[in-house]
This record gives structure tokens, C-alpha cells and sequence, in this order.
């Protein structure tokens, strides 16, 4: 996946939006690869699924803020290197019953005691044709962090 140039600008303005209380906006952030698009093509299809048209993302980000920021007392700055962490060359695509996504293949030192992989989570019907970063999971964040009051 190759996030745009201003990817993570414009996610973090959709981040600091939801943030306000306010509606943010489906916006174009970055593309799969090639070779990622037609592998999760392939795996929609062997699973009976429509195939994904576009390699274009799109992020709205107000599950994503719900989740990781107001419960899971991650700040904005977390989730854009959880995003940055998941957008690299060298992720692979995870496939399951429920969701399609990308993994990380390099551990990340999270900043809370943490070496993580990240996920991201897809959701491939609502924005047809284009995929819409639904989530990121940080996976092996064992040490959780202590929500301010």
C-alpha cells in the first residue's frame, strides 16, 4: 500500500475534525499495490465474494477515533504511526471470514512498553468501488495506557 504524499495530513485532519464533534469527509489517502489489489481479489473471489474495482483508499475515520482514541486512550499522534506502520511496501494482506486487511511485518516499539504489529481493517462494500481504512489494531499492545480522567 503507498499512502499519497499528504495521506497522513489528510487523515489527521479527519482525525482532529472528528475530534471537534463534527462530521469528516471520505477522502482519498492512498492505493494498494498491484500486487495487493489482485491478492485480495483473489481471496474475495475463492471466498465467493465481489472483487474490490478500485486500488484507491479512502478514510473517514470515525470508528477508527471511537476505538482506539476515546476508548482505548490512544492520542492522534499514536494512530498516524499505527497508520504509517501498516502502509509500508513490505505489508502483507490478512484475509478472514470477517474482515480483510494488512499487517505490518516489522515490529514497532509503540511508545507504551509495547512491540507491536499493526493491522489495518477494510471495509470493502460501503465506499464502492474504493476500500475505506475502516481501523488499525496495534497487535501485541499488552501494557495498556492509562486513560487520563
Amino acid at each position: 500500500m503507498m499512502l499519497y504524499e499528504d495521506g497522513l495530513t489528510l487523515i489527521r485532519r479527519n482525525l482532529e475534525t472528528i475530534s471537534k464533534g463534527e462530521k469528516a469527509k471520505a477522502t482519498e489517502i492512498g492505493e494498494f499495490t498491484v500486487q495487493q489489489h489482485a491478492e485480495i481479489n483473489n481471496l474475495r473471489l475463492a471466498s465467493n465474494l465481489q472483487p474490490l474495482e478500485s486500488p484507491k483508499i479512502v478514510f473517514i475515520g470515525s470508528h477508527l477515533y471511537k476505538s482506539r482514541i476515546a476508548e482505548d486512550g490512544y492520542t492522534i499522534d499514536d494512530v498516524i504511526k499505527q497508520i504509517a506502520s501498516v502502509f509500508s511496501i513490505t505489508s502483507i494482506v490478512i484475509h478472514t471470514r470477517h474482515m480483510t486487511g494488512m499487517r505490518s511485518t516489522v515490529k514497532r516499539q509503540d511508545g507504551y512498553g509495547n512491540e507491536v504489529l499493526d493491522e489495518a481493517v477494510f471495509e470493502l462494500t460501503q465506499r464502492k468501488p474504493k476500500a475505506e481504512l475502516f481501523s488499525v489494531i496495534p497487535k501485541g499492545d499488552h501494557l495498556k495506557i492509562k486513560k487520563k480522567k
